[in-house]
This record gives C-alpha cells, structure tokens and sequence, in this order.
C-alpha cells in the first residue's frame, strides 16, 4: 500500500515539476516575509536591545566548536567526492543545490516561521551539517538517469519514489525521535541544537519528497531539449540494476527493529511531554527564563542608527577567529574541489565493472534491447560463480530497495509501446519459441533475448540472420552482442564499442556481416582547398595526430599561391581472369583472337550488356604457358565498380567459352587486375582514375609558410622520394606519405581503405621556376586512384555527410561518373597540399620537434617556431 502511494506521489511530482518548485519556493517566501502567528518584528541588535546573559565564554568552548565546524564542511567534501565518481555533473549540480536548499534556507525559514529564538544557531549549524546525507539524493538521481526519454525520466523517479520512499520516511521518523530525546536533556545549548536538528531532517524530508524529485526531472528534461532531445546522461539501466541486485534488497529484522524503536521512542516522548506534568511545568519555567516565551526582561525598542541592510552587511562582515578558520577551510576545499581535482570517468558503481563478474553478467538486464529478460532456472552449478568483491566505498553507497511484488511480470518493450506478459518467468520450451517466433501476430518482439539465444543455439535461427529474423535490425545486433559476451575472456570488452542509434539497413547486405557494433573515428577538416577555381572542405578520418594540421598547411601555402590545377588522364577500372587451354600454342591462339578488332567486337557486346553504365574500353592479355591472363578495362560511371566490371567479366568468359569449348576459368581474378596488392600493371597501365595535379608556390609562401626555401626543397625531393625510393625498389612509392591522405579521405568518404595499396601510387616532382627561380613547382601524379560515390560505404549516413561537404555525393545526374572524377581530383590535389607540408618540415628540420610538441611528449626537446607536420613514410 505504502509502496503505491509513494509511486502515485512520485509520478506526480515528475510529472509537475514547475507547479511543485513554484509552490515550495512560494511557500518558503511567504513564511519569510509574513509572521501569522506572533507578528514579531524585533531584530536583536538593529531596533531591540540585545537580551544579556552573563554566561562565561571558555576558550575550550570556542576550539571544540572549531572543530565541530571544520569536521562537518571536510565530511560535506568527501561526499561531494563519492559523488564525483559516479562521472555525472549533473548529479553533483541537482545533490548540491538539494544541499544548499533543505539544509540551511528551508530550515531557517522553518524555524523562524514557528517564531523561535535563532540564539544559538551558529553552534547548531555544524549539527545541520553533519545531518546531511547526500547519499538519499543520490539514490533517487541513479533512478532518473537511467532513462532514455522523458516519459522514462518519470516513470523510474515514480519506481525510484516507490522504493526508496518508504525507507526514507522510516529513517527520518526515527532521526526525529533519536534527536528528539535531547530536547528533554534540560541543557539549553542541546536543547536549542536537538530542536534545530529535528527541524533540519522534517525540513530535509520534505524538500526531498517535492522540491528535490521536480529539480531531477526539470534538469533532465531541459538538458534534453538542448542537445535536440538526445540523452546526455550516460548512467544507463541504473534502475534496473538496484532493483534486481539481491544484495540491494532491505533487510526485513532492521526494518521491523526500526518500527520498534520508533514506537519506543514515542511513548518516551509522550510520556516526557504530557503524562510528567512536574517536568512539564519546569520546561516552561526554564524556557520563560531563556527567552522563548515573554518575560520581563524582554528587550526594550530603540531608534535604529543606520539602515537594516547595513546593519546586516556590518554583522555578515566582523567575524571572529573562529568563522575566519572555518570559512578559510570551506573556501579552500571548494578551490580544490572545482579546480584540481579531475571527475573519475568510471564509477565503482557503473554498469561497465557491474558486468565483469559471471554471476552479474548472467544476472543483469540485457540494456541491448528493453526488455527484461526471464531468469533461467536456478541450479546447483550456479553457486560456484566468482563472488564480487565489494569495497568499502561501494558498499556506503549500496542502495538497498524494498522486495519486489511476488508475481513479478516480463516487460517487453518494441519502440515507445509497452505490454505486459503473464507468462512464468522460467526459459520457455524450444517447441513454444518456436511458435511464436512463426506467428505473424507474435513474432520476435514476444521472445526475450535469452529465448532468441536458444533458438539460434538449437539451430532454428541462424547466426548471420539475427538482424533479418528480429524485429528491428538493432536488436538482432544486441543478441548477438550478448552471445559473444558469453564467450569472451572479459565479459565487460563489448562495453565501450557502441552500437546503438545505428542504421543497419544500410548495411545489410552491403557493407558487413556478424555486426557487433561501429567503430567512431575522429574526423578532422583541412581546407579551403584551392582547386581548379573552387573552394573545397576536405574532411579526414584519422587517429594519426598532426596529419590533419599539416595538410591543412599545405593548403593555405596552395591558396596563397594560384591555386592548384587538375587534370583525369584515364578512367578505367580493371579485373584481370586467368584462364586455362590445353596447350600454350592453343592458348597463344585464343590471345591472338582476343587482339583483333573482330574478337574485341564479340568480347565487348557480351561485356556491355550487363550494364548501363559498364563500357568496354581494352583488353590487355598476357600469356604463361597454357594459362591466359585477360586484363578487362571499362568505366563504371560513379560507381568504384568492381562488382560492375565483375559481372561483365563473367558474362564475357561465358561468350569465349561459347567461342572456344575447350577453354577453362580458373577464376575470375586471377591478380592481373590487380587489386589491393602493389603491382607494377597499376603504376604503369592505371587503374580507376588517373590523375596529375600541379600548383606553383611563391617564394614568399615558402618562406613564410613553410619556413624553408626553393632550393632545399627541391634538393631533399630528389633524394628522399626519387633516389630514395629508387634504392629501396619502391613501386609507385615516390612520395612522402600520400598513403595518409588517402586512406584518411577514404574512410571518410566510405570507400573501401584497403584500396589505399594501389590508390596510394603516387611520384612527387619539385623544381624551382619563376623570373628569379625562386618559386616552387610541385606536381604530383596518380595513376590507380580506386574511388567512388555511390555503392557500398557511400550509402552510410556520415559518409554520405562527408561526400556532400565536397558536393560530390551519389551519382551525377547530368554526367556519369563527373562525381567520381572530381572526388578522385580532390584527392590528387589533398595529396600534393599533404607533401608540400611534409617536404618542407624535414627540409627544416621541424619534423620530430613538431610531432613531440602537438602529438608526442614535451620531455627534454626544445620549443620550435616550426608549425605541426606530418613524419615520413
């Protein structure tokens, strides 16, 4: 009963959050500015004499309360430390102003309200502090951040209010009663400070019930709001976790020994207050003479000499020795606290090392998918699980709910709807998965993934099929995700790989299969890119630090120049066969065949029936033994086109066999195309697009930018990337690192980056030109540049986003393969920008210097006025 109320009042308070914080602060105001009951005005000090007391002040006194102070702001401190494990701002922010909130202005405000004597509330203070537990603020907070939508936001502070309310309420009956016992002690001093206290914990109370809930829910709402309703909170399924952990759950003997010592307490208090009239009547005696209740020595009205805020601003600024120390330390702590102190990126507490042990990893809610899975049926083999072992820090913050109803239900979640199941909780038969898995009403959405996980282990779902079979691509990701952990070494290695928010649609069939996640790759912009007249972006993916700041160097020495200019020498992409005849002399027959205008003929009109796109452009067939390699040439359009040009290739070898029965494929790439691979063929014959790019720098550029000269650069260029390469037996590697750029671009853009073999071919030329011979001349020239805007990784949205930065994303719809070219020409250009900067870092030296200062260790290297370069390939 207790359990729904609090749920009930929970999931009104989520729901309302600006009508309860209006109505707490209004009701506080108003029992500031307005005194019903005894209309008192008098402000000691200000237009009433201070009452006297002649009461010896010990030094002794003074020091305890010091310390008093000192050890209640250092233990607030430390709970502001437990709280920064946890990883979330916005549980410090919300726990903080909980704090600030309940703990002095409501309890204040409370006190003077009731029109009690504040003498003495600066002894008391301390008391206040030490009452605090921010841990109750915590616990709440966890239940609210476990959520990926506002709905849920609600909903777990409703579940959150539903056990942890309860308790709390329990906790502060008993606080009450326990402080309560010193009002009846006779010494003033704990009188005051008891009676202050039991108001603290009412005041703490009800700011937690209300003000507290509404703050949680408003924050997350408009954090929301501010990054487009995406959830920046990060502690996912938080809920879940308290509530299922079977260490968590209250312990029944101390709830019922709290009941009764309250009940105890209680018939203490009524018996001291009510029943003893003798000590009933001394109380309101002591009290008279004290000052809380009339006397004749109440103090007499004077005129004030000054105004009240000046009379309070005079007060706030004299301090004795003792509120300087405590505030000194308050301030110094604060300091180091916002200051030095780095927030721990993960929490003892968190999911990532809830997981690690077996036992939790079988015992967790699977957060892949919402849903919460049946538990399988406890066995003697499932006591021999590592235990946890748990430290004394996360034991202090062990949330500890009340026990879950006793005919618990599956809760199946598909998008925003919500059903409810009455089936048991125990793994259902294979034959009844299976079923269901068939109907059409049914389906996956009515299994759990535990189910699912057995029907793929039975062989009725295959693996591979997960995304196909379930009913959101996503979800057949997670299950599988959940598989593999069962099998991995570290159960928790899956749990920085992301694989939510993901559209696999796309990549279904074209891109990957098995997929267990993406992998996010930093990507950077170098740019404008002056190119043929126009202004480019180039984006980059790379973990490679200073590649990104070095080309976009060698673009900005590209733009003050003229700019840079580019040209496609050829475009055809290639797939090279081998075939076999009975003998070399038949199969030198067939390639002379294949050589003539007439066989060409025949060859061509079975290739460019295949494809709108696919043309024919030569045959270029090579001969070993009685094996033929037949190297087919054709554009593709925009299209990279390997599979394009495949298709045709198999079509033709079809019509040659037709031509020649006794010939035989013996497969339809036989490396002569060649693919992915260094080959002499690609450097000399091309493949894809070719293209040379040239741009002229100024000598002032070259000063000023590059920080060297004509001459040097020229000079290093013939002997590193021509001498160079030339001794190490390099085939198209005359270059300095024209691989970084390309397969930077290339992962980018979604092409395929193991082509960066063959597309990285590249010669670098420098000479010095102008009237003085002091300007540069760079070109550099690429003859297999393997590219393409549609088909495979260019139908993924971000690479989609990339391709359209350079506005050459899908096909071109006035000129095939236009896209495609200029992406390629992009590329030549990004490359020459990239060995401008590099070839001018290692002519002045500024290469590893460089690299310590922006990518490596400062450690006994000298600061360098060079900018960040790339290092040599």
């Amino acid at each position: 009963m207790l359990t729904r109320l609090f749920r009930i009042h929970g999931l009104f308070v989520a729901s309302h959050p600006w009508e309860v914080i209006v109505g707490t602060v209004t009701l506080t105001i108003c029992m500031m500015s307005m005194n019903m009951f005894t209309g008192n005005d008098q402000i000691c000090g200000w237009n009433f004499e201070c009452p006297k007391f002649e009461e010896e002040i010990l030094s002794s006194d003074i020091i305890i309360l010091t310390i008093t102070r000192c050890i209640a702001i250092v233990y607030i401190y430390f709970q502001f430390q437990n709280l920064r494990q946890l990883g979330s701002k916005y549980i410090l922010g919300i726990a903080g102003l909980f704090t600030i909130f309940s703990s002095f202005v409501f309890s204040t405000v409370v006190i003077h309200f009731l029109d009690k004597e504040l003498t003495g509330l600066n002894e008391a203070l301390p008391f206040f502090l030490l009452l605090i537990d921010l841990s109750k603020a915590c616990a709440l907070a966890k239940f609210a951040l476990s959520s990926n939508s506002q709905d849920e936001v609600r909903d777990n502070i409703a579940r959150g209010m539903a056990i942890l309310g309860p308790t709390f309420t329990l906790d502060a009956l008993v606080e009450c009663l326990v402080i309560g016992v010193g009002t009846m002690s006779g010494v003033r001093q704990l009188e005051i400070m008891c009676c202050f206290g039991c108001m603290s914990v009412m005041a703490n109370y009800f700011v937690f019930m209300t003000f507290f809930p509404a703050c949680v829910s408003l924050v997350l709402e408009l954090s929301r709001e501010s990054r487009e309703g995406r959830p920046i909170w990060q502690l996912s399924h938080f809920a879940r976790v308290l509530e299922e952990e079977e260490d968590n759950k209250p312990n029944p003997v101390t709830q019922r020994v709290k009941m009764i010592m309250s009940l105890g307490l209680v018939l203490v208090h009524a018996h001291s207050r009510w029943i003893a009239e003798p000590s009933s009547q001394n109380n309101t005696v002591d009290i008279e003479r004290v000052g809380l209740g009339p006397t004749e020595n109440m103090p007499k009205r004077i005129e004030p000499e000054r105004p009240l805020w000046q009379f309070y601003l005079s007060r706030m600024i004299s301090m004795d020795i003792e509120q300087v120390i405590t505030l000194g330390l308050a301030l110094l702590l604060a300091i180091k606290y916002i200051f030095f102190e780095k927030t721990e990126n993960e929490s003892t507490l968190s999911l990532k090392n809830l997981i690690t042990a077996p036992s939790v990893a079988q015992k967790r809610v699977n957060d892949e998918c919402c849903r919460k899975d049946p538990r399988l049926p406890k066995t003697p083999q499932t006591t021999v699980a590592q235990p946890i072992h748990v430290t004394k820090e996360e034991s202090a913050e062990v949330i500890r709910p009340l026990p879950m109803s006793t005919v618990p239900k599956n809760m199946f979640i598909v998008g925003d709807s919500v059903s409810e199941s009455d089936l048991p909780l125990g793994l259902r038969p294979i034959e009844e998965c299976l079923s269901i898995l068939k109907n059409p009403e049914k389906g996956p959405k009515i299994l759990s993934n535990v189910e699912v996980i057995s029907l793929v282990n039975a062989k009725h779902i295959p693996s591979y099929q997960l995304e196909k079979m379930m009913e959101t691509p996503e979800r057949g990701v997670a299950v599988r995700r959940q598989m593999l952990t069962e099998k991995l070494l570290n159960p928790s290695a899956l749990h920085d790989l992301p694989y939510k928010d993901y559209d696999y649609s796309k990549v279904m069939g074209a891109c990957c299969e098995n997929v267990i996640g993406y992998i996010p790759v930093p990507v950077g912009v170098v740019g404008p890119l002056l190119l043929d007249g126009k202004r480019f972006q180039v984006p980059m993916a790379t973990t490679e630090g200073c590649l990104v700041a070095s080309t976009n160097r060698g673009c900005r020495a590209i733009a003050l120049g003229e700019g840079a200019r580019s040209r496609i020498l050829a475009d055809r992409m290639s797939r090279g066969p081998v075939v076999r005849l009975p003998s070399a002399c038949q199969a030198a027959e067939v390639r002379a065949w294949l050589e003539s205008p007439d066989g060409f003929k025949y060859i061509k009109e079975a290739f460019d029936s295949t494809s709108r796109f696919a043309r024919l452009e030569k045959l270029m067939v090579g001969l070993a033994g009685r094996n033929l390699y037949i190297r087919f040439q054709s554009k593709t359009g925009d299209a990279m086109g390997m599979n394009m040009i495949s298709k045709g290739t198999e079509q033709a070898l079809g019509r040659l066999q037709l031509k020649f029965p006794e010939l035989q494929v013996l497969a339809l790439s036989g490396n002569y195309c060649t693919d992915k691979k260094p080959s002499a063929i690609n450097w000399i014959e091309g493949r894809g697009k070719s293209v040379v790019c040239e741009a002229i720098i100024p000598a002032k550029v070259v000063r000023e930018v590059l920080k060297t000269s004509t001459e040097v650069l020229v000079d290093v260029n013939i002997n590193k990337n021509l001498v160079g390469s030339a001794m190490a037996g390099s085939i198209g590697g005359y270059n300095a690192h024209a691989a970084n750029i390309v397969t930077a671009i290339y992962i980018a853009c979604g092409q395929d980056p193991a082509q960066n073999v063959g597309s990285s071919n590249c010669i670098t030329l420098m000479e010095a030109t102008g009237v003085t011979n002091e300007d540069l001349y760079i070109s550099c020239t690429m003859p297999s540049i393997e590219i393409g805007t549609v088909g495979g990784g260019t139908n993924l949205a971000p690479q989609q986003a990339c391709l359209q930065m350079l506005g050459v994303q899908g096909a071109s719809p006035d000129t095939p393969g236009e896209n495609a070219r200029q992406l390629a020409r992009v590329v030549c250009a990004t490359v020459l920008a990239g060995e401008l900067s590099l070839m001018a870092a290692l002519a002045a030296g500024h290469l590893v210097k460089s690299h310590m200062t922006h990518n490596r260790s400062k450690i006994n290297l000298q600061e360098t006025p060079g900018t960040c370069t790339k290092k040599a390939a």
